[in-house]
Parts: C-alpha cells; sequence; structure tokens
C-alpha cells in the first residue's frame, strides 16, 4: 500500500511539474508581447514634428529678454444679447515653473525647474447692470507649444464667481470647477489630451508654419472663458490657412479659417513676421478683436526698473 502511494505521488508530482512549466511559460510570452500592442500612438497633428506646427517657435531668443508681450485689442462680445466694447488684453511671457507646485517658481536652484510659456487673456466688460472680469492663464512647455500643460480661467460679476482648472495627467486633462450655477456647482472629469481648446488658439496657432498653408482637422474644446462649468463641447474642428487680404490688415498676414461646425466658424489673422502676433479676430457667437498697441515690457513689480518697447501696430520691436 506505501509502495502504491509513493508511485501516485511521484505520477502526481511530475503532473503538476509539467502543468507549472506550460503555465509559466505562457505567462512569458504574454509579458513580452502585451506591452508592444499596447503602446499608444504618438502620430498626432499636435505632436507630429517637422508638419504643421514649429516646435521650436518659443524657443527664439526673443523671449529670453525677460520681459512681457503685452498686445491691447479692441473688443466686442455679446452680452445680454448686445455687442459689449471693451479693451482686451493677451500677455505672453516667459516663465520657469517647478514640479513639485507647478507654478512659477522663486527659487532657481531647483532641480526640478522647466520653462513655459505663459499666456494671459484678461478683460472687464462693462454692462447697464454690473461689470463682467475674465481672467484665462494658459501655460504651454517652451518645447511643446501645441499641448496645453496647465489652464485657469474665471470669471466674476454679481451673480457670483466661477473658476475651472485644467491640468495636464499624461493620458487625459483633469478638469476641475467650481460654478455657481445650479447642476453643476463643484466636480472634476477627465477631458480628452490631444486636443486644442477655443482660449488657446490666439497662441497655438501663431506656432504654424504658414508658408505651407496648412488645411487639417484637430479636436477643439469650446471656449472655457465664461461663468459656466458644463461638460465642454468637444467639436471636430477644420482648419485652413490661407495668405490675407491686403485690406483685412495693417501690415501682411496670413488669415486661418477655424470652423468648428456648420454656422460655427472664427477666424484670425496673424503678422507674416516672427512672432506671428494675432492682429485681427472674429468668433461665430460674436466676439471680436483688432489690435491697437503691443508692447514689450515687465508689468509685475520690481526693484530696478526695465527699458519699456512700445511698437505700433505694423512697426517691428527693437
Amino acid at each position: 500500500m506505501y509502495r502504491v502511494n509513493r508511485v501516485s505521488v511521484r505520477l502526481l508530482v511530475v503532473a503538476l511539474s509539467g502543468l507549472a512549466a506550460a503555465c509559466s511559460s505562457g505567462g512569458e510570452k504574454k509579458k513580452t508581447t502585451s506591452p508592444k500592442a499596447a503602446a499608444p500612438t504618438t502620430d498626432h497633428v499636435l505632436t507630429r514634428r517637422g508638419s504643421v506646427f514649429n516646435h521650436q517657435w518659443a524657443m527664439d531668443t526673443l523671449w529670453e529678454d525677460g520681459l512681457a508681450e503685452v498686445a491691447t485689442y479692441d473688443a466686442e462680445r455679446m452680452v445680454y444679447g448686445e455687442p459689449r466694447k471693451f479693451e482686451y488684453t493677451i500677455i505672453t511671457v516667459k516663465e520657469e515653473f517647478n514640479a513639485q507646485y507647478n507654478v512659477k517658481t522663486d527659487d532657481y536652484q531647483r532641480k526640478d525647474v522647466f520653462p513655459v510659456m505663459k499666456v494671459n487673456e484678461f478683460c472687464a466688460i462693462p454692462t447697464e447692470n454690473y461689470p463682467y472680469h475674465y481672467l484665462t492663464s494658459l501655460f504651454f512647455r517652451r518645447d511643446q507649444p501645441t499641448m496645453l500643460h496647465k489652464m485657469t480661467t474665471s470669471s466674476q460679476e454679481w451673480c457670483g464667481n466661477t473658476f475651472k482648472a485644467i491640468t495636464d495627467e499624461g493620458l487625459h486633462y483633469n478638469q476641475s470647477y467650481n460654478s455657481y450655477w445650479d447642476g453643476q456647482g463643484a466636480g472634476r472629469r477627465q477631458l480628452r489630451r490631444e486636443a486644442l481648446f477655443e482660449d488657446a488658439l490666439p497662441y497655438v496657432l501663431r506656432t504654424m508654419r504658414f508658408e505651407r498653408k496648412p488645411s487639417f482637422t484637430v479636436p477643439v474644446y469650446e471656449l472655457q472663458q465664461t461663468s459656466q462649468a458644463k461638460v465642454p463641447q468637444l467639436y471636430k474642428a477644420l482648419v485652413i490657412t490661407e495668405e490675407a487680404l491686403p485690406n483685412d490688415t495693417t501690415e501682411p498676414a496670413w488669415r486661418v479659417t477655424v470652423s468648428l461646425q456648420e454656422q460655427k466658424q472664427n477666424v484670425y489673422w496673424f503678422a507674416k513676421r516672427y512672432p506671428n502676433l494675432l492682429l485681427r479676430q472674429t468668433t461665430w457667437d460674436g466676439r471680436t478683436l483688432l489690435l491697437k498697441q503691443v508692447r514689450r515690457f515687465a508689468y509685475w513689480p520690481q526693484r530696478s526698473p526695465r527699458p519699456d518697447t512700445t511698437a505700433a501696430v505694423g512697426r517691428p520691436l527693437t
């Protein structure tokens, strides 16, 4: 009886060993093949090097002078069903971020510092009831002018204030919001990463390789500079580039049409000369911009004065 059990045990051990080897072999094969199959594609119009966008656009030494480009526009926007006239300011400047707090650093000796381009868009819109105030801050890594790194936008008026923040989480954008509107309140949501935001078009589009007159489609999220915090609509936009007509602008320019969908068309005019400043803008919902002045100066307080260089529209900066 003992010998039979001993043989049975040996046979069982051999069978289990064979099964374990088979399982181990199959497991190792899956480990070597599955990462390749799961690798995400990076061939996208926003990230493709040497294609539509010039990823070295912001690396020009112009942005190393320690000054900000401050462009002031005569603007209009529909509020309460009426076109409201006001002044709109777009500030573009290079800053150094640190990775720990994801904001402008005070310590430039840190090891986690990296350069970004900041684009601030500000306006105060008067109405007969009360004024509206908007401030949107967009940040792009300096060598990635098409991919939003971070955005915050806020609105303030007598009904309340709304704040939205979008951050790049690697595989997607994370949006957090706090709104005074019923049905919205406070919350979080994920947004598609390889997409543009309508708020960013005045900066992103100026980094195109205009001389190629590119035409392409790209996902675009609707304008975030509002008091609403609803789920943003994602358009499949058609972008077409062509030379502007001589009477369209005060200097030679490119005309870029962004068709979000039928009956929703935005048009942007960018100067041909670097840094391809936005000269004019019209949008389907009645927002217009017309450049009236651009300056390079340090708008933040500092101990010693910085040079203030003002350029009239259509004349080169010095």
